[in-house]
């Protein structure tokens, strides 16, 4: 187990949509290994971090525990702040026998999953049940767990959901709701504390 629960700070952003392309994971027995939804609760916006010439915001307090689905590391378009997306499932998307079923892959900071035939459960589910969250550490040990995050492992992280900004007018929002679909739909998560283990662990 891999843990670190520091209270400071983390970015992330989710989204859901329909492509092609998976990578290995660890696999498990069927059956949902997380049952419990991600916990937000709104909180008065105020800057939580100034980083670079980056300043964030937080909106909301954020607790997630999921499955992690797919990880992605980025070279470029905001690599400096937000190296990682990682997709979470929970509920019916961290269950294997659904996950089987689910080609996933994640590119230009979206997240993206396909099956042949009949999807294993209606799209609905899949969408809100998933996400694409994009990882901002708050220090160093913690972007260490994120760097080696696999997919299926059992990831806990808690902070806020924030909102990015820069003088020259660049913006980069979090969604606040675990429904919404297309642009602007994924969280960015200001990453404080983050622990991950194997399933069962």
């Amino acid at each position: 187990m891999r843990s670190v629960f520091n209270l400071c700070a983390a970015i992330a952003i989710l989204w859901g949509i329909v492509t092609w392309v998976v990578g290995p994971s660890l696999h498990t027995p069927p059956g949902v290994l997380v049952p419990e939804e991600p916990l937000q609760e709104p909180c008065p916006a105020h800057v939580i971090a100034k980083v670079k010439d980056y300043t964030i915001t937080a909106v909301a307090t954020y607790t997630i525990r999921a499955r992690v689905l797919h990880t992605k590391h980025y070279w470029t378009d905001g690599n400096d702040l937000v190296p990682y997306d990682v997709a979470l499932g929970w509920g019916p998307m961290s269950d294997q026998s659904v996950l089987d079923i689910l080609n996933i892959s994640q590119g230009n900071r979206f997240f993206f999953y396909h099956w042949r035939n009949t999807p294993p459960i209606p799209e609905k589910e899949m969408n809100c049940h998933s996400s694409n969250n994009h990882l901002v550490a708050a220090n160093s040990s913690i972007a260490g767990v994120i760097s080696d995050l696999y997919p299926g492992e059992i990831v806990t992280m808690k902070g806020y959901l924030v909102n990015i900004s820069k003088p020259n007018g660049f913006y980069w929002n979090t969604s606040l709701s675990r429904t919404d679909t297309g642009k602007g739909a994924c969280e960015v998560f200001y990453v404080e504390g983050i622990e991950a283990a194997m399933p069962g662990a």
